[in-house]
């Protein structure tokens, strides 16, 4: 005894000393390695038993605590059977003695480590392990100990990690379900109990604001009134007590409800006793009383209530969750929903008291959550399945979801809802193409829902109906998918307008155009009050007020462009001609709007509020020639149908766009506006490609602007869009037209033009222009480099896919370019960067152009780069460049891979050159950095190299290739097994002990007679005596028989490791990758 509490007293000073604030952590290390070896002393966990049942220090009993939780887990098979009996008796017992007193997390251990018993030994040794538990839920003296001990045994039997063995896990699960009925008669009796034990028992409640709700559409979403009655009693006053048991059992059934299946052992009085606890969560009533009566607990008690009704609603969705549902519990699921809509109905009742935000505001946070993931798991899974019934009346629920959804009190809470309307339009869409005969009938039991739907979100998009909540959206900071929260709202809710337009097209259009319109007019009315000043043109409208009615008008409009280009692909396809007179009517006004901002200028216009009034003028803008592109495919249709009626109606659209687009391809404009009128040109040359558009006087000047060599050079990006537009119009097939009236001729000579014009700083450079006699600076090289070569790439790229003559033209205009970019290729071998481009460049022409290159030519351009990539160039571009180097590489081997994959023999003889350059340069040097990377202190660097390593073996056989065993196998050994002596890398020591089995077993009798002697001849600080005696030791049977019972683990490395930690000390030099 005596020593038991010296121990108790040392440990108790050692684990202060451990946490103290001043304890360096030199000393921490050398207090875990003496606590570590403790614990590993055999009979350890009597004294740890000594101590849980002497101490108070939270820490002693935390660190005894995870002696048994170790001893248990890890090394229970080799613990006496005597011994298992006593921890078996003694723990429990102590667990009881002193449940009360200990610590919440202790008492959570300490019956943790209970359970990880029972999941070893019950119920073959530890046979009374449940019953146990079922006896202390019965005690009402231990009943909250008891359901602490009944949800740890469902995470950890039900749910068990994977160090159990197949058989084991399915045997817990087997002997837990025989227990499952039991289990939910105990859980259904102690909230039974407690709700009966505390409810109003007076035959009519008094009056309050929730009496008297139950109204037709409660009496159509519940079987009968006296299930109305029933849940519209008072919710009773619980004890701090009661409420606790409450919220343990709700716990324990929503993990049991995680796992078991849907049975009859959920019986109705369980749901409906769950669904009284639910209510908790909307009882507004209590928390006002718990805030009004002030004191803090008070306080907490409403909290908590709250807190029970998160638990039900958590109980009630692990049911919900589960899609195979029996036929003999759909009943039952019919009742859950009718009871969860009292519910709906319940927190969404206007009174006078309350308006149906301020209630949801009320409720707690977490409540809403569940409730709202509630509503998605009915609309996602069982909607299908319960919209049949004749007694769930949907358009009503949809009623309640609609008032649920809009009147959110957050952000998140509103996208959520939005979610589940988008999860019940894709239902009912889904439902009307598998039953096109009933479609109108669907439609009609929906369509005053669905038009309700669409006007409420439009309206909130709106700054007309929706400013206070929209000023709130952040509109700046990007989250993970690369939008603002603005702009996630938008989009959530456009997608909403969108499925809803694919349904009801005409009510869609009618309801949102008129609201276009209205805010069309304050735009295109904005002309009138420009003015003339000294600096240029000013809007004049200068009170505050106007300002920002101007400003929400301009925001909204902004909004309803980008719906109304949501739409434009429900105008297209078979109902092109039965929607055409509205997509007409739309088209022209976007050609209107985009044409007026161009003429007036609006986006260079001074205003009395700069900062915000200017970029809505530029985003309306903007936005009105992106809606306008959205329609291109409709205006591709209309060409088709132009082509044959001759109409010129189409021709003054395209006309007209031209005339919008033209003044907007300039420097002085904004990079967005530039941008969108780039994309819109784009389309109109590759989507829409009318015959007469490289007629148009307003693309001719385009032509003009960007073939000027005076004129200033757009932003990259714009410069790469246009160039992309006219070579487009000039090489891609007019659309309906034979091939002899394409004007292939006259087309080839414009675009030669065209590109020796975009080309002809590049041209003019030679190979010399990054040598020391160069006639202009590096730098400026490099820029006309990258600007050339990504106007060209992109043009090759955008036109691989088409007609062989579109890619002939094409490859003539570009061929001195070509040539011109093989010539400079040698020069800027070294620059890493422009090599990059280059064989970006080349990579594009391979894919796109190499049948029109021709066999001689590519040959040329292969030999090329096959002498240029010696194996020093190689080894400087992966070893030395960092990414971009890896880069060139990779993309010099994707050239070589395009040209070996080729079909026919016209490639054919270049293949032994590109096999021997690959074998003989390119995986010698790859393996190279591999093993460099193997030197690295970075531990994330080198688990990965490794694990790729072992990958490209599993897959390819990387360890058996020839030239992997001859000139480099031994190698990564030598690296691998100095990694583990030194221990620098301790964390990977199996992983890398597999992987020196797996290269050493390709040739056991090299490694053993060749390898081995050697590796330890070089190795000092160890001296001759124990080297003989490492080898002596290192056996090839011993490798192979540990190999065999080890399954897997690394035998060979683990056997270097403790061999060389034994006899040398684990002194061995540094090791250095030698170059084959």
């Amino acid at each position: 005894m005596a020593s038991e509490e010296a121990s108790l007293r040392a440990l108790e000073s050692l684990m202060t000393e451990f946490f103290h604030d001043c304890t360096t952590n030199e000393r921490k290390r050398e207090i875990e390695e003496l606590l570590n070896n403790f614990a590993q002393q055999i009979g350890a966990w009597r004294f740890c038993l000594y101590f849980l049942s002497s101490t108070r220090n939270d820490y002693v009993m935390m660190y005894s605590l995870t002696v048994f939780e170790n001893l248990i887990n890890k090394m229970w098979l080799g613990v006496p059977s005597q011994d298992k009996m006593e921890i078996r008796s003694c723990l429990p017992k102590l667990l009881l003695a002193h449940h009360k007193t200990l610590p919440y997390f202790i008492r959570n251990k300490l019956c943790k480590v209970i359970v990880d018993i029972g999941r070893q030994d019950w119920p073959m040794f530890y046979h009374d392990f449940f019953t146990n538990i079922l006896q202390l839920i019965q005690s009402p003296v231990t009943t909250p100990l008891g359901l602490i001990m009944l949800k740890t045994t469902s995470e950890e039997l039900a749910c068990p990690r994977e160090d159990l063995s197949v058989a084991r896990k399915e045997e817990l699960r087997k002997l837990l379900l025989d227990q499952v009925q039991t289990v939910l008669g105990l859980l259904t009796g102690i909230l039974e109990t407690v709700w009966d034990k505390h409810s109003v028992t007076a035959a009519t409640p008094p009056p309050s604001p929730t009496s008297g709700e139950s109204g037709d559409l409660l009496s159509n979403l519940l079987q009968s009134p006296s299930s109305a009655k029933l849940l519209n009693q008072p919710i009773p006053i619980l004890d701090a007590e009661s409420e606790y048991i409450c919220s343990l059992a709700l716990e324990c059934l929503a993990h049991l409800f995680s796992w078991i299946p849907l049975s009859a052992s959920i019986t109705p009085s369980l749901l409906t006793t769950i669904f009284h606890f639910a209510r908790f969560g909307c009882d507004i009533r209590a928390r006002k009383m718990a805030s009004v009566n002030g004191s803090s607990q008070n306080c907490v008690l409403g909290q908590e209530r709250g807190r029970l009704g998160v638990l039900a609603m958590s109980c009630i969705n692990e049911l919900m969750s589960k899609n195979c549902v029996p036929m003999e519990f759909e009943e039952y699921l019919l009742r859950m929903f009718q009871q969860t809509f009292y519910l709906l109905q319940k927190i969404t009742k206007d009174n006078n008291a309350h308006t149906v935000k301020s209630r949801l505001e009320e409720l707690d946070e977490s409540y809403i959550e569940k409730f709202t993931d509630f509503l998605r798991l009915f609309v996602s899974v069982h909607l299908r399945r319960i919209e049949s019934y004749s007694q769930f009346p949907v358009v009503e629920f949809l009623t309640l979801l609609f008032k649920y959804t809009f009147h959110q009190p957050t952000h998140e809470g509103y996208f959520s809802c939005l979610d589940i309307w988008t999860l019940f339009l894709d239902y009912l869409t889904s439902k009307i193409k598998s039953r096109l005969g009933d479609k109108e009938a669907v439609l009609n039991r929906y369509e005053d829902a669905l038009v309700l739907l669409l006007t409420e979100v439009l309206n909130r998009i709106q700054f007309r109906y929706n400013q206070a909540q929209l000023e709130e959206l952040d509109d700046e900071t990007l989250d993970d998918d690369q939008q603002t929260e603005w702009q996630r709202y938008l989009r959530q809710s456009l997608e909403v307008v969108a499925k809803v337009m694919e349904l009801l097209p005409t009510h869609a259009f009618s309801t949102l155009f008129p609201v276009l319109q209205d805010n069309l007019e304050v735009y295109l009315g904005l002309q009138q009050f420009i003015v003339t000043s000294g600096s240029g043109h000013r809007l004049n409208i200068t009170a505050e007020n106007d300002c920002r009615r101007l400003h929400c008008s301009l925001r909204d409009l902004s909004s309803l462009l980008q719906a109304v280009g949501r739409l434009a692909e429900y105008f297209i396809g078979d109902v092109f001609a039965s929607r055409f007179s509205d997509a007409l009517t739309v088209v022209e006004r976007l050609v209107k709007v985009t044409l007026y901002g161009s003429q007036i200028k609006l986006y260079n216009i001074e205003t009395a509020v700069p900062s915000v009034l200017k970029p809505d003028l530029i985003d309306v803008h903007a936005q009105a020639l992106a809606a306008l592109q959205a329609y291109s495919h409709w205006l591709a249709q209309y060409c088709s149908e132009a082509h044959r009626q001759s109409t010129q109606q189409f021709v003054t659209l395209i006309s007209t766009t031209m005339d919008a687009v033209t003044p907007l391809i300039s420097t002085k404009v904004q990079d967005k506006l530039l941008l969108s009128a780039c994309h819109l040109l784009v389309s109109l040359a590759t989507t829409v490609r009318p015959v007469f558009l490289v007629s148009i006087p307003a693309v001719q000047k385009v032509f003009n602007r960007i073939t000027d060599a005076s004129a200033q050079r757009l932003v990259n990006k714009a410069q790469v869009l246009v160039c992309r537009a006219l070579s487009n119009i000039l090489l891609l097939p007019w659309p309906n037209l034979p091939e002899n009236e394409q004007q292939w001729p006259v087309r080839s000579i414009n675009h030669a033009s065209l590109i020796s014009a975009l080309s002809r700083d590049y041209r003019n450079l030679k190979p010399n222009a990054v040598g020391p006699q160069r006639k202009m600076p590096l730098d400026n090289t490099k820029v006309i480099i990258h600007q050339t070569l990504s106007v060209l790439e992109d043009i090759v790229e955008n036109i691989s896919g088409e007609s062989t003559k579109s890619r002939q033209i094409c490859y003539q205009s570009l061929q001195e370019s070509v040539q011109v970019s093989l010539a400079l290729f040698p020069a800027f071998i070294h620059q890493s960067d422009v090599t990059d481009e280059m064989l970006s460049f080349f990579l594009t022409l391979f894919r796109g152009l190499r049948v029109q290159m021709g066999v001689p030519f590519t040959e040329q351009i292969i030999q090329t780069f096959l002498n240029m990539f010696t194996r020093e160039q190689l080894a400087e571009s992966i070893l030395h460049e960092g990414s971009t180097g890896c880069r060139v590489v990779e993309k010099f081997l994707k050239i070589l891979q395009v040209v070996v994959q080729e079909p026919g023999q016209a490639f054919k003889p270049f293949l032994p050159s590109i096999i021997a350059l690959c074998m003989e340069q390119v995986y010698p040097i790859i393996a190279e950095a591999f093993g460099q990377s193997f030197l690295q202190p970075d531990i994330h660097l080198f688990k990965q190299n490794l694990f790729y390593l072992e990958t490209l073996n599993t897959k390819q056989k990387l360890y058996h290739k020839k030239i992997f065993r001859t000139t480099m196998l031994f190698q990564f050994v030598n690296v691998l097994l100095q990694v583990l002596v030194h221990k620098s890398h301790d964390l990977l020591q199996e992983e890398i002990g597999i992987a020196i089995y797996n290269m050493a077993s390709v040739d056991f009798d090299g490694f053993f007679v060749a390898f081995l002697p050697e590796f330890l001849t070089s190795c000092d600080g160890v001296d001759a005596n124990q080297k003989n005696v490492l080898g002596r030791n290192f056996k090839m049977d011993r490798v192979r028989r540990e190999r065999a019972q080890a399954k897997g683990r690394a035998s060979v490395g683990s056997q270097a490791w403790h061999l060389f930690s034994e006899e040398g000390g684990g002194r061995l030099p540094p090791c250095v990758v030698c170059t084959p």
